[in-house]
């Protein structure tokens, strides 16, 4: 076997134009079929890790998956905002063990501000129940002081100490800064892989100081009404303590329910909360419902490659069956040598055999690099974080399988051969 294996690299080599090309056709189909599976894997562990241990996320009423984008994942708005009397009332329940305020609507460069309070360092888990860590400084400690992701850091070049303003929208660009109250990096926080890497975070009371004197989405000039944040962010309000001002209404919460076995019954309650229309959602059930929605595409989009894959073998089988009629003087000299029938079959199959691995080989490199080379745009843009682990398990297996499928097909080929072998023997027909 050796020696034909030897004989079959030859004979591609002594044919490397055409051999090249079938290769760059296996190669190209393999990179999108490993690029496709690799960016659907790395989509949904992008958003399985984002949030963990934590069993209710509330809003206002609004569908379980857009409650979810917009209060984890940061995409969207919400529709109108939970009031303050609903969030203490649920954060003072018995059965709840622990609560995250949070507070949409503000920008800084073009990242995502969020109003919340320093329970959010303490209970905020990611991955598998893994905490948030800081890089460098610390918490928030007074209004003045902001927190930054490690994405937000990396990419405007911040470090603890540096003074920032927000703005008001989530535009890159802003009309309506809020030049007034400059920030203080307080800490910034180790990357998680998470959406949390690409936000700027702020105490609720803040939030609040900086809208007060707002209104309708901008600063007003005869009345300093508090500003609703068009239906987004805490339209600020007097805190009961006196001396720290809390917001009138937040955007969404986090529950820890002290059991697991009161997480049903409180989302129960909550749904059917008669102070104000609201939504509680458990993550995890959230989350299957968002990927029965896209699965339909998803599933489609690896068709697609594989289909490519199936156009470049159809394209290699193709270019070997072009070439037979060429090579009958090639098969009617190795005959001449000694070689046997089956031995002209095994040397078809094994050329197919050799193209394709070629080929898998140099597009599963491709994938793997071009993947490394966009996935700090893809965090930095979408949020997709692409583990560069190199060629793993699924590479193996779809090594084998277009291996596998290239060997059937080079049966069509070497079947021709075979029989071309018997029937010419030492001298050509034509």
């Amino acid at each position: 076997m050796k020696p034909l294996v030897v004989l079959a690299a030859r004979s591609l080599w002594n044919r490397r134009g055409g051999a090249a090309l079938t290769v760059f056709a296996i190669a190209v189909s393999v990179t999108l079929l490993v690029g496709v599976e690799t960016m659907r894997s790395g989509a949904r562990e992008s958003f399985a890790r984002t949030i963990s241990g934590t069993d209710l996320i509330v809003g206002a009423r609004s569908g379980p998956i857009n409650l979810l984008l917009y209060s984890v994942f940061r995409v969207g708005d919400a529709t109108t905002n939970v009031s303050w009397q609903s969030y203490e009332l649920v954060s003072r329940h018995p059965d709840v063990a622990w609560t995250i305020p949070i507070s949409l609507g503000d920008s800084h460069r073009g990242y995502r501000v969020m109003g919340t309070s320093g329970d959010y360092f303490l209970h905020y888990r990611y991955g598998n129940r893994q905490d948030l860590r800081f890089s460098a400084g610390g918490p928030f400690k007074d209004a003045d002081d902001a927190v930054v992701g490690a994405e937000v850091a990396r990419a405007l070049g911040y470090s603890t100490g540096d003074e920032i303003t927000l703005a008001h929208g989530i535009g890159a660009g802003s009309f309506a800064p809020h030049d007034e109250h400059p920030f203080r990096i307080a800490g910034i926080l180790a990357p998680t892989g998470t959406p949390v890497d690409r936000t700027v975070h702020v105490s609720l009371e803040a939030i609040a100081e900086i809208h007060e004197d707002w209104q309708g989405g901008a600063r007003s000039l005869t009345n300093p009404a508090r500003h609703p944040h068009d239906g987004d962010d805490p339209e600020g309000a007097a805190s009961d303590a006196g001396a720290q001002a809390v917001p009138a209404g937040i955007t969404a919460f986090l529950v820890g329910m002290r059991s697991k076995d009161a997480v049903l019954q409180m989302q129960r309650a909550l749904n059917e909360f008669r102070g104000e229309p609201l939504s509680a959602v458990i993550p995890g059930v959230a989350l299957q419902q968002l990927w029965q929605i896209v699965g339909v595409a998803d599933r489609a989009l690896l068709v697609i490659a594989a289909c490519v894959v199936l156009a470049g073998l159809i394209g290699m089988l193709t270019s070997i069956l072009a070439s037979l009629r060429e090579r009958r003087r090639e098969m009617a000299v190795l005959r001449s040598v000694g070689a046997r029938p089956l031995h002209v079959f095994t040397l078809m199959v094994l050329e197919a055999a050799l193209l394709a691995l070629a080929g898998v080989i140099a597009g599963v490199a491709a994938a793997h690099a071009i993947l490394a080379g966009v996935a700090p745009l893809l965090a930095s843009r979408y949020g997709l974080f692409m583990a560069s682990a190199g060629p793993g398990v699924y590479d193996l297996l779809l090594a084998g399988a277009v291996v596998g499928a290239a060997i059937l097909a080079g049966l069509v080929p070497a079947w021709l051969a075979y029989r071309n072998s018997l029937a010419d023997g030492l001298t050509i027909r034509t």
